[in-house]
């Protein structure tokens, strides 16, 4: 009985250590998110292109940037590896995801076309479909392909991932009959337009479907029955092969960006070029980058617990709650400076460093760290159904 018992605990210490890893890495990228945006809002006089223009962009702008691409990919990474764990259960039955999966994805579609989209302007006179809605989209279409054989789940993903540059000679004018869906799928840009109102599709869908899939296909090795070290090692292995997939692809401008790097007489000049990467869509060679780094950074995070992780993995433990209510602390924010002060950059009011971005988000994050802490706790212990959807 006692050796029963010992190996019960080990397995929901691994149980809870792994999860832990995947919520401190959330958590990360959702700080990351939080400069970003903080950027967005009060940088946005110094705004960048994508890909950026190195030369006109400083370095501590650019690399501020660089920092935000992590953040999507990780994200919508991350939600399939966890619908696969919603499926599989520690100790419990396997149950169907597909169900969780289509109304949480629709749940997170209606919050982005209305509380977030609001929260960018404080108006309704555009609806911008961003992150939310491809993560929403990519959540359904996982819903319809869960019940395929795994493999083939594991296959469409890397085939979408690494396909999708190759259709970028397709393209529609606005007046085509397939612009819309085309535009929705691939190519970023406007869906509608009226004297009152635009629709404006900016996360092409297509790639992000590919990383969900490949977030729910790598996800049995988080299965309670993997040794840590076993999985650390495929995190490893994955991440360093993606990586020198890269910088082969990158380094001889072979496939994978449409942007292609040049060497210059400055070595970062060149790191710059060479990391410069298209995400609207998320390029091949932009995935690779960002995936590929988050693999390792999560297999460092295994077993990692202290007090310092303990409080990223609070932002990880409630996203959609801090998504929100970040941005309306962003909008109020910057209401009232530009209300007190007036505009001081342009048409914008702003801060005249990019350090100051940075700082302006760590306060930021002090401030939220306590309500998001309260809503973690609550979404742990109350039995509400509508609660899990944030």
């Amino acid at each position: 009985m006692k050796s029963v018992i010992s190996v019960v605990d080990a397995n929901t210490t691994q149980h809870k250590n792994r999860l832990a890893s995947i919520d401190i890495l959330r958590g990360l990228v959702m700080l990351l998110m939080l400069v970003d945006h903080v950027r967005e809002r009060f940088y946005y006089h110094q705004n960048v292109s994508d890909p950026m223009d190195i030369n006109t962009t400083s370095t501590e702008l650019f690399f501020t940037r660089i920092t935000a691409h992590f953040c999507a990919p990780v994200f919508v990474f991350l939600t399939g590896l966890s619908a696969w764990l919603y499926a599989n259960p520690v100790n419990k039955p396997q149950r169907s995801a597909q169900e969780f999966l289509l109304k949480r994805g629709l749940f997170i579609i209606f919050i982005e076309v209305t509380l977030i989209n609001f929260s960018w302007f404080g108006d309704y006179n555009a609806l911008y479909l961003q992150v939310m809605w491809a993560i929403g989209l990519s959540m359904i279409t996982l819903a319809f392909v869960t019940k395929l054989p795994h493999w083939l789940i594991g296959f469409l993903g890397f085939t979408i991932v690494f396909g999708h540059n190759a259709l970028e000679f397709i393209s529609f004018q606005p007046q085509e009959a397939g612009y819309t869906l085309w535009t929705i799928l691939h190519d970023r840009g406007l869906i509608y337009v009226s004297d009152t109102f635009k629709v404006k599709a900016s996360y092409p869908l297509l790639p992000w479907i590919g990383v969900i899939l490949l977030g729910y296909f790598i996800a049995p090795i988080f299965s309670h029955s993997t040794p840590a070290n076993k999985r650390k090692k495929i995190l490893i292995t994955i991440g360093i092969g993606s990586i020198a997939i890269l910088l082969v692809l990158r380094g001889f401008n072979i496939y994978g960006e449409t942007l292609p790097w040049l060497t210059s007489n400055h070595w970062l000049t060149s790191v710059k070029s060479f990391i410069n990467y298209t995400k609207y869509p998320p390029s091949l060679d932009f995935l690779l980058f960002t995936l590929g780094i988050a693999l390792l950074v999560l297999a460092a995070l295994e077993g990692v617990n202290n007090r310092f992780s303990k409080v990223i993995e609070r932002f990880g433990s409630a996203p959609m709650f801090f998504y929100i209510v970040h941005l309306y602390v962003l909008l109020v924010s910057y209401r009232a400076l530009v209300n007190v002060f007036g505009a001081t950059k342009g048409d914008y009011w702003g801060v005249d460093d990019v350090w100051q971005v940075w700082a302006i988000a760590f306060l930021l994050a002090i401030l939220l760290y306590w309500p998001t802490k309260m809503f973690s706790r609550f979404k742990q212990r109350t039995r509400l159904p509508w609660v899990r959807y944030l």
